[in-house]
């Protein structure tokens, strides 16, 4: 999550490129480096710093991740203020514009809709009211903080890293407020269920409300969702949603941007009775967008009366999950839908808008935003909000130009509703955990997270927990899955589940404990958490390999690493079932004699597949491939072209939770959509399945080759870390693309060659149907093993810096790709091996 400060390389850009094609990328990268050397803060000697008690000692590890000793803890709050905002100065700065909706303040009119966006869902109101719940206490520690990353700006501010120094922003001091604001941002970008609710409107345009069931399926065991869908029945939602296709737009670029929709990672723990030790384990590995630098950054914290070691986001004063000395804690997505999308009938009376609820025309409330553009004029628009929250499409569609205001006329709104953080003490919370001496303790402290929606898994050296946090609605009708009517009383909230049905378990006597975003309680569970579930093959390989033996930090660590998927078994059960296994050799003889051979010899290596997706397997190339071109031949015909706002949102759907895609693939041998709509004969499921094979031989032969030994995985499938900056150049002009495409080899890293997908533990997913890029990844990785002299060993998916120039900023990439891990000692006699005795002292300014 780097800076979004697009235009800002241009002029460098421009003769970085004059210098490359003198000189050479490494030369281009060495001149960088010297020119922007001043924005490096020195790794050894003294700094006197206004607002420190006491002096504080920054060490670093051989990957630059700092141990800060202090002798108080409001020293040890600054001290990481002044870290954070020296190793990610930029990142901070870029979530904050975001999380505020001002990112055109730096970058230009290209990233306005994104700003519209997020000043509608208004991060900031709700940031407000969490600092305003937070205790003094709390309040005092946030203070601290920003005074710290304060005291890094005042020093610095004339020595910015490239991106900022470029941009010509000059960033403002951080306020404690801003803390909570990028952990509002945070928690906004688990809203999975948003995208697919705006996803929804758009299939239900192309196929009908009678047909989107199939598209929307909940869980292999459940069944498809025609009663949700009955709710939009009879609607005329053809173009009578105003902005729908830009709302889509939109969300897509702020989830490209790492900030919405990430259906993310595993947790698992080991209880005493199946360790080798007869001491507990834990492991955690939290799955984002790959991005440069990681979202993450690594922290080790020694003082008087605190001690932690973990990951932490620059910009809130916290270790978010790690080790503490007695406790070690990480988190997972419950995939929980706490937030709805309700559509409105919405109509224009003179200037005022009206939306209506229960019978009744009620105004639409007001709210003024002004939007101020880097290199134009500002622009006041007005945000409409109903009983259910802000209508997002009042800000988002067709305009004559992008500087122009949106008039809403009559048809239908979008208002989201989200639940509310009021009376919420979080914050708090969150810090408490931190803190925890033991399983019990922390039991206390996470059944007070209400803001936002976490699978908590917990160890001590003899316990093991797992509890669910946040706040979850009670709705009078539906699921939640799809809009629904906000004029029709019958789908309103009626208050919160209460807390004590979140789910939670301890010490049970299976002996390990784990999530990966899959359906946590059955089917019909006296709370509704979710409808929407992320695929449950990581889950159950956790299972298999958390049962099959005694574990210890190695046998963890491989866990972490593991590239093989149950989805392979699965599709070869599929391939042999009674109903299948004829019908499909039938279709494949039927196939032209071109294609037989290719469907044929598919389907041969495929049923001996052993299911380890590594980047060197020919078969794991050839698997997918085979489930690239089955999405394409089942929907493509009905949703496509490729560049379709209904094909677009299928393959975002695949995203996020589990998807039609799998669902027909493992069954659903009635769906409509395996008639081939482009052919005068009607298709069945083994006719389109014996295409899929032969396309899939075709399609490596293409990009491959005809030599089967040159197929591997990796050569389709590969990790490649990009900037913001990269990611979001097609925003701007051709010139300044072509700046940024000038220095890309500075700022980003790869391509590599991957292994595994959305289905395996070591996560590697691509957009299925679309392409074999890597966009999702364990960020990083933590294990802590009770039994060693030092429990806990990390990995961190980056560099410790995102800064450009710092020798730490992709040192990370070879040590996470390689599976090597750092500890993090908590033995006074340990850590000089780790850190080494080369300081940075920051001492009191008189």
């Amino acid at each position: 999550m780097a800076s979004p400060a697009f235009s800002r390389f241009l002029g460098l850009a421009t003769a970085a490129a004059l210098f490359t094609g003198l000189a050479g990328l490494a030369g281009c990268q060495s001149w960088l480096n010297a020119q922007y050397a001043a924005s490096l803060p020195p790794t050894s000697g003294t700094q006197p710093i206004k607002g420190l008690a006491e002096s504080v000692s920054i060490r670093r590890n051989a990957l630059g991740m700092p141990l800060i000793e202090t002798t108080n803890f409001h020293d040890a709050l600054f001290a990481l203020g002044y870290v954070h905002a020296s190793d990610r100065l930029s990142q901070m700065v870029g979530m904050r514009l975001m999380a505020e909706g001002r990112l055109a303040e730096m970058v230009g009119p290209g990233v306005l809709d994104i700003d519209r966006f997020m000043r509608a869902v208004n991060l900031r109101d709700e940031a407000e009211t969490l600092y305003r719940n937070a205790s003094p206490r709390l309040k005092a520690f946030f203070e601290v903080y920003a005074r710290g990353v304060n005291a890094y700006l005042f020093r610095y501010r004339d020595k910015l890293p490239m991106d900022l120094a470029q941009s010509g922003y000059r960033p403002a001091y951080w306020k404690p407020e801003d803390s909570v604001l990028v952990f509002c941002l945070l928690n906004f970008g688990l809203a999975v269920n948003l995208q697919e609710e705006i996803a929804a409107l758009v299939l239900a345009q192309r196929v009908g409300a009678d047909k989107l069931a199939w598209l929307l399926p909940t869980y292999p065991d459940e069944p498809l969702p025609f009663a949700e869908a009955e709710k939009l029945k009879g609607l005329n939602l053809g173009g009578q949603i105003p902005g729908l296709a830009a709302l889509g737009t939109t969300a897509g670029a702020i989830a490209r941007l790492d900030k919405l929709g990430v259906a993310a990672s595993n947790n698992w723990a080991i209880a005493p009775q199946l360790s080798r030790s007869g001491k507990s384990l834990l492991a955690n590995d939290t799955h984002l967008p790959l991005s440069m630098p990681s979202a993450w950054n690594f922290v080790q914290i020694r003082s008087p009366r605190f001690q932690a070691a973990g990951v932490s986001v620059a910009g809130v004063p916290a270790v978010v999950a790690g080790y503490n000395g007695k406790l070690a804690w990480g988190m997972t997505m419950v995939m929980g839908d706490n937030q709805d999308l309700f559509l409105e009938q919405v109509r224009r009376q003179g200037e005022r808008l009206y939306y209506l609820a229960d019978g009744q025309w009620l105004p639409a409330r007001e709210r003024q935003e002004t939007f101020f553009v880097k290199g134009g004029r500002p622009i006041r628009e007005t945000i409409y909000e109903t009983r259910h929250g802000p209508l997002l499409n009042s800000v988002l569609g067709e305009r004559k130009h992008m500087l122009q205001p949106l008039h809403l006329s009559s048809g239908y709104g979008l208002a989201l509703r989200r639940a509310p953080v009021d009376d919420d003490r979080s914050l708090d919370a969150f810090f408490e955990l931190s803190r925890a001496q033991s399983v019990e303790q922390a039991f206390e402290a996470s059944r007070e997270i209400r803001a936002i929606a976490l699978n908590m898994l917990f160890a001590d050296a003899q316990h093991i927990g797992w509890q669910v946090t946040g706040r979850y609605p009670n709705r009078l009708e539906g699921t939640g899955l799809l809009p629904s009517p906000g004029w029709d009383g019958r789908y309103e909230w009626d208050g919160f589940t209460d807390p004590m049905l979140h789910p939670y378990d301890q010490d049970p006597p299976q002996g390990w404990l784990g999530t990966a975003n899959q359906r946590t309680v059955p089917a019909g569970y006296g709370m509704q958490l979710s409808n929407s579930w992320y695929y449950p093959e990581r889950a159950e390989r956790i299972a298999q390999l958390a049962a099959g033996s005694r574990h210890d930090a190695r046998s963890m660590m491989a866990m972490q690493l593991d590239q093989t998927s149950p989805f392979v078994a699965k599709l070869q059960a599929m391939f042999q079932a009674p109903g299948m296994a004829e019908p499909l050799r039938q279709a494949i003889r039927a196939l032209p004699a071109t294609e037989r051979g290719k469907a044929q010899e598919a389907l041969d290596r495929l049923l001996a597949f052993d299911g380890n997706l590594s980047p060197a397997s020919a078969d794991a190339a050839l698997y997918s491939a085979f489930l690239h071109e089955s999405v394409r031949h089942i929907f493509l015909d009905e949703l496509g072209p490729e560049d379709s706002p209904a094909w677009q949102a299928l393959v975002d759907l695949a995203d996020l939770s589990y998807s039609a895609q799998a669902d027909h693939l493992l069954g659903r041998d009635d769906s409509p959509f395996w008639d081939d709509v482009g052919t005068p004969q009607q298709e069945d499921k083994p006719a389109i399945l014996a295409r899929s094979l032969a396309a899939a031989v075709s399609l490596l032969e293409k990009r491959l080759g005809s030599d089967r030994k040159a197929w591997q995985w990796g050569k389709l499938h590969s990790y490649t870390w990009a900037t913001e900056t990269t990611k979001l150049a097609p925003y701007l002009s051709a010139s300044q693309r072509a700046g940024i495409n000038a220095i890309k080899g500075y700022l980003d890293r790869g391509p590599y060659p991957a292994g595994g997908d959305h289905t395996t533990l070591n996560v590697s997913a691509y957009h299925w149907g679309q392409n074999f890029d890597t966009w999702l990844i364990p960020a990083m990785r933590i294990v802590v093993d009770f039994a060693q002299e030092e429990p806990m060993y990390g990995a961190n998916s980056s560099g410790q810096s995102g800064n450009p120039a710092s020798p730490h900023y992709a040192d990370g990439i070879e040590a996470w790709r390689n599976g090597q891990y750092q500890s993090f000692p908590f033995q006074p006699q340990n850590l000089d091996k780790v850190y080494g005795t080369r300081r940075l002292m920051l001492i009191p300014q008189k």
